[in-house]
């Protein structure tokens, strides 16, 4: 609780600064503004390639060129409406909590190191580490299962992608070392 005059608040409470976070309205626009940055990479990078219709059809920057125009366009649809409506002074909803956002990062800093891990380590290492670290960390199993079940991940998604479907994934000094 907090202490509260008729139009103010005095003193705020651990769970009113807990309830604090970005608005909805600040996460629209934010995300409007990187997807329209995404949009026009996409399209600046399909122009280097060629975006054009050649002789034998279109050329290979052709429907990226059109996919990012399409995410540019209705991230600036979207970030006009967003916009228009913050200057009517509606601040929206809350996106989420900071207490909420906080257990998002748990599991999206993770992932993104994971993922800048996969170039160095290579995907089956990589993918492992993260399973075994998932399991420990939110599932609470024992540091030998969650060791094993990482392994046997790995592996399984090893056979059937190398082996089976004889797809090339990324690879690290370890499958390296294997011959693989």
């Amino acid at each position: 609780m907090s202490i509260t005059t008729q139009d103010s608040v005095l003193i705020p409470s651990a769970e009113a600064a807990a309830e604090r976070g970005p608005s909805q309205r600040g996460m629209e626009i934010a995300t409007a503004v990187v997807l329209m940055a995404a949009g026009g990479i996409g399209m600046m990078d399909s122009l280097r390639i060629g975006a054009g219709w050649g002789t034998d059809g279109p050329q290979s920057g052709y429907f990226p060129f059109w996919l990012g125009a399409i995410l540019a366009l209705a991230s600036l649809g979207n970030l006009v409406v967003a916009l228009r409506d913050h200057r009517r002074g509606a601040r929206g909803p809350r996106f989420a909590t900071w207490g909420q956002l906080a257990l998002v990062a748990q599991v999206f800093v993770p992932t993104a190191i994971y993922v800048a891990v996969i170039p160095l380590a290579g995907i089956y290492v990589s993918s492992a580490v993260l399973v075994a670290y998932f399991m420990r960390r939110f599932g609470e199993f024992r540091m030998v299962t969650s060791m094993l079940s990482g392994a046997a991940a790995a592996l399984v998604s090893f056979v059937i992608f190398e082996i089976w479907f004889l797809v090339a994934l990324p690879k690290g000094p370890l499958e390296t070392a294997l011959g693989y």
